[in-house]
């Protein structure tokens, strides 16, 4: 028996020592949380649609429509070289910025439940605050890595001007009002410090400041005050601000082990707000039980791990920088989201990603995770296989370009090499011919001068100093 499960992980070991191995595990962790999600999205938002006076299947297809918006970015992700990507980090994030500040104003913006957060495209509505979360990883890992050759004054170049243009960000997020992305934003923030090389006193003072600055933003308006004293006071009000957080624990615990089975959740008739969105973990407890939770968790352990892998093997800073800060971002939101779930932690919004109904988080984390499956295809030991013709079915379906391998920039390089060169001290008028003068071999009288040895030759133009005896006298040239 112990032999089978050694053989067992050796295989493992063996296939995840593959070239593409991280570009595949990206994209099964993608496909299974994405159909999980549309699935589970279909038996918690079933009821409330038809109760609404929709058709049962009224938020499942609008899921189902961003999910394949989604599928659509993540193969654009793919194609786009990583050039390109850093060519459009600054201008991407300098439109979300415009497109937050717009995103307020009556009329332009479209208020629902007491925020106006979202865009109307027609059919589809976007939510800017959710672009911005690539945009500011994708700018800030694109800013920290071009200053990593030439930083002079380390905390200078990487708080400045990151910080300042992350906090507008979050500022314009707050007034909408988001709480939950503000503290995405946040994440991002942070990861995009430590991973840039902040120092641990100022990364550690940045961070507890941070936390205190949302827990007086979380005390300040009704609804977020209501969720922490609930949090903090669960059997105060149980009936009113107590009631979704109890409703979501008896949800869990009457899945047991294996759960109901899909579609017998009673939690969603009525009795668990927000059954669809943010509490959709409780729905999945309960139909699928605590395997199904812990089926959930391992795919974003999984996740992180392979990110973090991505990250370390990847030769280009950018990458290193963008996908460890991507990878912090959707694992600390899954955890969040589950941990105020099970109630040990207060309620935020966050939602889970890939799984919970919330068409713009689909679409958008699956752009992301397109990046993240980019940064793998350019590993140096996949793009050495991809070269060799190792680039399997999947990539050949997909007809993928072939990634370019990573090289220092043509400014990094002329540094380099201005580094290196000795500099050219030209002669001043004059100063030329004294040197002629002091070197010329006077010749015998009635012969020539002879000519020079080899070795004196090559040691002349070599500049090392030609050693004479004082009674020497210049050989004469034969006639």
């Amino acid at each position: 028996m112990a032999g089978q499960k050694l053989i067992g992980l050796r295989r493992i070991g063996t296939w995840l020592n593959r070239p593409l191995a991280s570009f595949h595990l990206i994209v099964t962790i993608a496909t299974l949380l994405t159909v999980f999600g549309l699935v589970m999205v279909l038996s918690a938002s079933s009821v409330e649609s038809y109760v609404g006076g929709s058709s049962p299947y009224a938020l499942f297809t609008q899921q189902l429509m961003y999910a394949l918006l989604g599928i659509v970015l993540f193969y654009l992700a793919l194609r786009v070289p990583i050039r390109v990507l850093r060519k459009l980090a600054f201008p991407a994030y300098a439109v979300t910025l415009v497109a937050l500040m717009l995103v307020l104003i009556p009329g332009i913006g479209v208020e629902s439940q007491g925020a106006r957060r979202w865009f109307m495209l027609g059919p589809i509505s976007v939510q800017p605050s959710e672009v911005a979360k690539v945009t500011l990883a994708l700018w800030g890992a694109h800013l920290l890595a071009s200053r990593m050759s030439t930083r002079s004054n380390p905390i200078k170049q990487i708080m400045v001007p990151l910080v300042p243009m992350a906090i507008l960000a979050c500022t314009l997020v707050v007034l909408q009002p988001n709480l939950s992305t503000m503290i995405a934003l946040g994440i991002i923030l942070v990861a995009l410090l430590w991973f840039g090389g902040l120092s641990g006193k100022l990364f550690f003072s940045i961070t507890v400041t941070g936390i205190v600055g949302v827990v007086a933003l979380a005390l300040t308006a009704g609804y977020r005050s209501d969720r922490m004293k609930a949090f903090f006071n669960p059997g105060e009000d149980p009936q009113g601000i107590g009631y979704q957080s109890r409703q979501a624990l008896y949800s869990l615990a009457d899945g047991g082990m294996f759960g109901r089975g899909l579609g017998q959740s009673r939690a969603k008739w009525s009795y668990l707000p927000n059954s669809h969105n943010d509490f959709i973990f409780a729905i999945i407890g309960e139909e699928t039980g605590f395997l199904g939770c812990a089926a959930v968790i391992g795919l974003f352990a999984l996740f992180a791990y392979t990110g973090m892998r991505i990250a370390t093997r990847s030769a280009d800073p950018f990458l290193r920088l963008l996908v460890a800060t991507a990878t912090t971002w959707i694992v600390a939101q899954a955890l969040i989201n589950i941990g105020y779930v099970v109630r040990i932690l207060p309620v935020t919004g966050l939602q889970l990603p890939l799984v919970s109904a919330g068409g713009s988080s689909l679409a958008i984390t699956l752009l992301m995770f397109g990046i993240i499956a980019s940064a793998a295809r350019h590993e140096p030991e996949a793009i050495a296989a991809l070269l060799a013709g190792q680039d399997g079915r999947f990539s050949r379906m997909l007809r993928l370009p072939m990634p370019e391998a990573y090289a220092p920039g043509r400014a990094k390089v002329a540094r380099a090499r201005a580094a290196r060169r000795t500099p050219v001290r030209y002669p001043a008028r004059g100063e030329l011919d004294e040197r002629r003068r002091a070197v010329r071999v006077r010749e015998p009288v009635g012969g020539r001068a002879a000519a020079p040895r080899a070795g004196t030759a090559r040691a002349s133009r070599s500049g090392a100093p030609r050693a004479a005896s004082s009674g020497a006298m210049p050989r004469r040239a034969r006639t």
